[in-house]
């Protein structure tokens, strides 16, 4: 697997774009450069394995990451997908309940690692940057939840309306036409599947039906989508 590294300027600049770090002073930046290395991972290059994890915590940069489980049957199942600004990883005193999960790069993605020992004195010294991380992590348990209530209580024409509206806010859309907008994610019948849970052929007959009332519109391994159709109580 090829990793690429960064430059010491080039690193502090992508820090200084991070949802969790846009509050911290260049001075701070320059000392979170020292505990952090930035990596290239190539598209479905496998960031960890259950067996392969180590305690640090990972800030997506740029790209997105998919976490997935192997099911009895030795197929995956995405528990969840993760864009730019987000976090996952464990720690001694830190977890994000990624430990046992397979973590692969859906795209090329840049993913920032921080050491343990040194972040975690690095915390101690910086409250306000603690405060942020506090923040992020309880934005993250608050979206898991949240996603969790909505998969086991939703039939599966309301959970793949769910699923497909968080993607848009989270990874963003690009405008296609008639009112209809792009999910910036490769998404083929079988990833929304695992997604919500149910088999490829369920997810196709539904979204088929989604698309015959005009809710989505689904290409080759694109989904665009209608927000006034799908949630207009979301927008």
């Amino acid at each position: 697997m090829m990793l690429n590294s960064r430059t010491s300027m080039d690193r502090i600049q992508f820090l200084s774009q991070f949802n969790l770090m846009n509050s911290l002073s260049r001075e701070d930046l320059i000392e979170m450069d020292k505990l952090t290395i930035i990596t290239t991972f190539p598209k479905q290059a496998l960031i960890q394995t259950p067996d392969s994890n180590t305690e640090s915590l990972y800030f997506v940069k740029r790209g997105k990451v998919r976490l997935y489980r192997i099911n009895g049957e030795g197929k995956p199942f995405t528990l969840d997908i993760l864009g730019e600004g987000n976090i996952f990883g464990d720690m001694k005193d830190i977890s994000l309940g990624t430990k046992d999960l397979f973590i692969e790069a859906v795209e090329e993605s840049d993913i920032c690692v921080m050491n343990q020992d040194r972040f975690e004195s690095y915390l101690i010294s910086h409250p306000h940057f603690m405060l942020n991380m506090i923040k992020a992590m309880s934005d993250r348990l608050s979206h898991l939840s949240s996603l969790a209530q909505n998969l086991a209580l939703g039939n599966l024409h309301d959970r793949i309306i769910y699923i497909l509206v968080d993607l848009s806010k989270r990874l963003g859309v690009q405008t296609v036409d008639d009112g209809y907008s792009r999910i910036k994610m490769n998404l083929s019948h079988q990833e929304i599947s695992s997604l919500v849970g149910a088999s490829r052929e369920a997810v196709s007959v539904a979204l088929k039906e989604l698309a015959e009332l005009g809710a989505i519109r689904t290409g080759f391994r694109t989904v665009a989508i209608r927000h006034d159709l799908l949630a207009p109580e979301r927008n």
